[in-house]
């Protein structure tokens, strides 16, 4: 059954407080539970908002959007009586207009101890239209936390403030009492203690401070009796000026708050004595994620009773509720703790418990069991008392150390790792790990609390897990049979409860010792080529580490400070120029191993740009038990090479020869190369004049080294230029004439090719000198031919006779012979009875 009060529509204004009640109750004859649950619907929306609710099992839960006001204390839900349920809500905001009613839902368990709903009943909804203020006005709002206590405890003095801009505006807030100021806290936020409180401030008994945009706090610890009174709090506002002085305004005051505070042993009602008392373990200790469980005990108990259990974690601070459990036996968790497992109890009569699980080292601290007495629903007495808990971690009690007998071995080794866990037998999940760069941390494998072990995919073959228990500690062995470098790094053992990290991880360092390389190379210290010729560098192998070694081989070259790659070929032979060899230069040069081995490094038609420290450098390669091949350390030898210039072999015929001639008769200038320096040279030739009479000798003709021909004299067809065979070259001056008589030579020019630098000149050479004279003689033409036919009638005649004489000493012969009557000729010889005009 669930009824509300008849009004169905109230107004209020912002900021005022709102009450309803409703009543539920049960007439099922079975055991069930009753949830209570106020909703609000707002116009225009069609499903309610939950405000608060009491849920089956006693706990109240704020719905969203209410959890900051449910923990300010200004939304409640309260049970009085049997079946009266009771909702507040103070500080009233415009939002909350709208339709609120109740909701009762009854529960009852299964069996299997499943609780399920058999019914639900909603009330009448009420609507509550809120007023918005007058926002130019300051409302300034006091409350008390407790308003109610003893001499000693914690007093909390909270001043609210509200208005328009408040964000833009500046405010004074002070507190006072019976006409007396405790503290001020001004525009900036400095605080200033009244004259009759100073003492109390310095010693740090007054504290206060602006906690939020519209929110100030003043504390009191601890208070005293004459702290009993009615306090109010005044606000002013401030107008900062250009010259940023503050202007203060009109003062706006709070209402009353009256604090009731009395002395310890003592009643809220001073007439009036009660025996109400408590205990409690003053210092308890717990272990790191063990249950906290506080039980305070109630001594001269006269009515109902309220505990509130409270924390807070140094002496200086505030004390926060943890949960409350009320004279009704309703459980209300405070907000810090609305996330944790903890309960509330009172086993017995005189007995209340906290109990709080699975608890960390924060939370240590203070803990205050608070007892209210109760009288017609109407507080008459409260007392409380303190105990100190201290929550000891885990790496207090329980110790985790790493231990490796060698953490420098030779690949191939094997290794132990021990892993040490000392103190009580905790459910604990240990995990391996791996570091073998600075980023990456690899797991390895990871042993579960049950037993169960998981390994990461690849590693199960390379390692081995062993487990010993000994009475005070378990030992987790990691064992690695054959070690290789994938197993080199930092190895770290971490333990683990509820998949939280409950204590340190631990690591050590693993380094393999890689074997000590044998490897030993010979090559020659110096060699020294002639330009043009292949060069070879060799680099043999003369002791190796294992007969199954390979071998990466880079040839470096080294020319002034400059180090470069010439050529490298890795342990699959796989060969690679380096980066700064141009593609002109690689077709040249070759790389080969050879039995032995041996390394040759192949330059044909060596440069003097090849010279150079040439360095080979070898980095021999062995597999490990995985499988996997690494490197040893690398060895090099050096072999300085030099490239020379051919040496200069080029000569010319040099004779000095005289000639006299007419201006009928041609003369020629020799030009013969007796020697040269490479067979691969090639000539430029230049003839030169010196006229009679004349100092300076200037080039008449020129045979360039690309058969190219130049006149540089002018005299056209009168020279002729002849190249009968590669080292004999000519010039030939027909029709000569008196100009033309002077010194005649040449000049050779020898050149090489070359690779790196193209075409070379390597020697120059000059010939001998020819004087020509050239005569202008008046010679008739008759006497000249006529003496040319008598010369050649002479030459005729001698032929003619030896003819004759021949052919009569054969006959001679053939008839004393007695041959067969053959002719003596063997072959026939045709002579020209005339010779040509060259002749």
């Amino acid at each position: 059954i669930v009824s509300s009060p008849a009004s169905t529509s109230l107004s209020y204004n912002e900021g005022e407080a709102l009450m309803l009640t409703c009543q539920a109750s049960s007439n099922t004859v079975q055991h069930t539970h009753l949830s209570i649950a106020w909703y609000l619907r707002k116009d225009g929306e069609d499903d309610p908002r939950p405000i608060i609710s009491l849920d089956r099992d006693f706990t109240l839960s704020p719905g969203p959007g209410f959890e900051g006001r449910y923990q300010a204390g200004l939304v409640r839900l309260d049970k009085i009586g049997e079946a009266t349920y009771r909702l507040k809500m103070d500080q009233l905001e415009v939002s909350d207009q709208g339709q609120i009613y109740c909701q009762a839902r009854e529960w009852i368990q299964d069996p299997d101890r499943s609780w399920y709903a058999i019914t639900q009943a909603d009330a009448a909804e009420t609507t509550v239209n809120v007023r918005a203020r007058d926002t130019s006005s300051l409302v300034v709002r006091i409350s008390a936390q407790p308003p109610t206590l003893q001499e000693g405890q914690e007093l909390s003095l909270s001043c609210n403030i509200d208005t328009e801009k408040l964000r833009e505006r500046f405010f004074s807030v002070a507190w006072r009492k019976g006409g007396v100021e405790l503290a001020r806290i001004g525009p900036t936020g400095i605080l200033s203690v009244g004259p009759e409180y100073s003492v109390r401030g310095q010693e740090g008994e007054l504290r206060a401070a602006r906690v939020g945009s519209k929110d100030y706090r003043l504390i009191l610890q601890p208070v005293r009796t004459d702290d009993h009174g009615v306090y109010i709090c005044t606000a002013w506002p401030q107008d900062r000026g250009q010259d940023g002085v503050f202007t203060q305004g009109a003062a706006q005051d709070s209402s009353s708050q009256l604090v009731s505070i009395s002395a310890t042993g003592q009643s809220e009602n001073p007439n009036c004595v009660s025996g109400l008392s408590l205990e409690m373990q003053n210092i308890v200790k717990v272990n790191e994620r063990d249950k906290l469980v506080l039980t305070c005990k109630v001594l001269g108990v006269k009515g109902q009773l309220s505990v509130t259990w409270q924390h807070k974690a140094t002496s200086a601070a505030i004390f926060t509720n943890v949960i409350s459990l009320s004279q009704e036996g309703v459980m209300e968790t405070g907000g810090e703790f609305s996330r944790r497992r903890v309960k509330a109890t009172r086993p017995t009569t005189d007995t209340f418990t906290l109990e709080l699980d699975e608890v960390t080292p924060s939370d240590s601290g203070v803990y205050q069991c608070a007892v209210s007495e109760w009288k017609t629903n109407s507080k008459t007495n409260s007392q409380s008392q303190t105990a100190t808990v201290t929550v000891e971690p885990v790496e207090s009690y329980v110790k985790v150390n790493l231990v490796s007998r060698d953490n420098i071995v030779t690949v191939g080794d094997d290794v132990a790792l021990m892993c040490r866990v000392r103190g009580p037998h905790v459910p604990i999940t240990l995990t391996w790990s791996l570091q073998r760069d600075a980023t990456n941390l690899d797991n390895i494998l990871t042993l579960n609390y049950d037993g169960a072990v998981s390994w990461s995919a690849g590693v199960e073959q390379s390692y081995q897990l062993k487990v010993e228990n000994k009475p005070n500690e378990v030992r987790y062995h990691l064992l690695i049979h054959g070690a290789s470098q994938r197993e080199a790094g930092s190895y770290q053992c971490s333990a683990s409860c509820n998949l939280l990290l409950c204590f340190s991880a631990y690591r050590t360092q693993l380094s393999l010792f890689l074997l000590v390389s044998k490897l030993d190379l010979t090559s020659a210290p110096a060699l020294t080529s002639n330009i043009n010729t292949d060069l070879e560098i060799k680099c043999s192998v003369i002791s190796t580490t294992s007969a199954s070694s390979r071998y990466a081989v880079t040839w470096l070259l080294q020319q002034q400070a400059e180090k470069q790659i010439i050529v490298s070929s890795d342990r699959d032979a796989l060969l690679a120029f380096g980066p700064q060899v141009e593609l002109s230069h690689r077709q040249r040069i070759s790389m080969k191993h050879t039995k032995g081995p041996s390394f040759e490094l192949s330059i044909r038609q060596a440069q003097i740009s090849d010279g150079g420290s040439y360095t080979c450098e070898v980095v021999e390669w062995l597999q490990d038990p995985r499988g996997d091949w690494y490197e040893l350390s690398p060895v090099s030898r050096t072999t300085n090479v030099t490239v020379l210039e051919p040496e200069n072999n080029l000569s010319i015929e040099k004779n000095e020869l005289e000639l006299n001639r007419s201006t009928t008769q041609d003369f020629t200038i020799p030009c013969h190369i007796t020697n040269q320096s490479s067979s691969d040279s090639e000539f430029q030739v230049i003839w030169f004049r010196q006229k009679v009479a004349e100092t300076k000798h200037l080039p008449i003709f020129t045979a360039y080294r690309d058969a190219t021909l130049q006149d540089r004299s002018g005299m056209g067809d009168r020279l002729r230029f002849s190249h009968p065979l590669p080292n004999q070259f000519s010039l030939t001056v027909s029709k000569p004439g008196r100009e033309d008589s002077g010194l005649y030579f040449c000049e050779v020019e020898e050149w090489i090719p070359s690779l790196s630098h193209g075409w070379r000149r390597v020697a120059v050479e000059k010939s001998g000198n020819l004087t020509v004279y050239v005569n202008a003689e008046a010679v008739s033409e008759p006497a000249c031919n006529s003496g040319i036919w008598i010369g050649i009638l002479v030459a005729f005649a001698l032929c003619a006779v030896a003819v004759v004489v021949g052919l009569l000493l054969k006959i001679c012969q053939s008839n004393r012979g007695k041959k067969a009557e053959n002719s003596l000729w063997t072959e026939q010889v045709t002579l020209n009875s005339k010779p040509s005009a060259e002749d």
